[in-house]
């Protein structure tokens, strides 16, 4: 494990002591450096945007925290086993699965978080642009490098998604759904998308991106007149700002937590978890396969995580690639 950085011990200590002080002798002795160093990434810390106390004979106090995404803030005191062992931050970029593709071409870590404040090229499903604004969403990657064979590697969308589910509830007590493959909604609106890419070869995972986009404090004004359905934010449901520090962070440590149960239990708990929050299963639904479409029952998911649907014939459908919807009104519901 690499050793912190400097700023990011600096946070730590702070949020060890919520609202107190933290001696300079203290933030010296833990960083290994003269109390004119600790001056200087204090200062540093001003820079970026944190407003920070310093009274003599107490020491230094956080009085309040940018709303920015960077390594040292995230990092600081997020006790992960894996997820976040590096993260890095980019005002702007391509697309952070690109980059997190790069980084693992070149050898990354395992748990590697790459961040945005901004994407030019966002990527959705089928090539699709994820609208990406500065200041408002968070858009990240994680590189993953999991002992699997290829075809296990789809059910990290799964993974995704209920982690994403779950940091939702906790940063605002809403209550999402899920949509196959990987939607998350809130009252049938689209809140975060998922977009998972793998480098193998027939054998052998070399490392997976699970990519992320979760719309936080985007306003109405800021989605494009032409979505596909309806998009909404977690700002726009709760009628307040998130933070995004807090929701990434929180977010982190649910994928870790999500993905030491994959690799010790495998698939099975997840696959669950996420059906418990789909609730679409025994209803009527639409699937655009390209030019084909398939309408029944959706009757949940097969062992790879394929979408089951079984048609007015009886005949169970699998369904690997689509875009699935609820019926139209008049649709029949068919059961076995």
């Amino acid at each position: 494990m690499m050793k912190p950085a400097p700023r990011e011990t600096i946070l730590s200590l702070f949020s060890q002591t919520p609202g107190g002080f933290v001696s300079g002798e203290r933030i010296s002795a833990e960083l290994g450096v003269s109390r004119t160093a600790v001056w200087k990434h204090i200062r540093s810390l001003r820079q970026a945007g944190y407003q920070i106390e310093a009274i003599p004979s107490r020491g230094y106090k956080l009085a309040k925290a940018p709303d920015v995404l960077m390594p040292e803030s995230i990092q600081a005191g997020l006790g992960c086993r894996l997820v976040g062992s590096r993260v890095r931050c980019f005002d702007e970029t391509d697309s952070t699965n690109l980059q997190a593709c790069r980084l693992g071409d070149e050898g990354e870590v395992d748990g590697l978080v790459v961040i945005a404040d901004r994407q030019s090229s966002g990527k959705g499903r089928m090539g699709r642009q994820w609208e990406s604004p500065a200041g408002v969403n968070l858009y990240a990657s994680i590189l993953l490098r999991p002992s699997i064979l290829p075809f296990e590697a789809p059910k990290l969308t799964f993974l995704s998604a209920v982690a994403v589910c779950r940091a939702i509830n906790n940063c605002t007590g809403l209550q999402p759904t899920v949509k196959w493959p990987n939607d998350i909604l809130l009252d049938g609106a689209k809140v975060a998308g998922l977009l998972n890419e793998m480098s193998s070869e027939t054998d052998q995972v070399h490392y997976v991106v699970l990519g992320i986009g979760v719309n936080l404090n985007m306003h109405v004004d800021q989605f494009p007149a032409d979505l596909r359905y309806p998009a909404t934010s977690l700002a726009i449901m709760t009628r307040q700002p998130v933070s995004r520090l807090d929701f990434t962070r929180t977010l982190l440590q649910e994928i870790d937590v999500l993905y030491q149960i994959f690799l010790e239990q495998g698939s099975v708990p997840i696959m669950s978890a996420w059906t418990d929050l789909c609730d679409m299963t025994g209803k009527p639904v639409m699937v655009d396969c390209n030019e084909v479409q398939i309408e029944g029952t959706m009757t949940g998911l097969a062992e790879d995580g394929a979408l089951l649907v079984r048609t007015k014939t009886g005949k169970i459908e699998t369904v690997y690639a689509g875009d699935v919807r609820p019926a139209s009104r008049g649709s029949q519901c068919f059961s076995s």
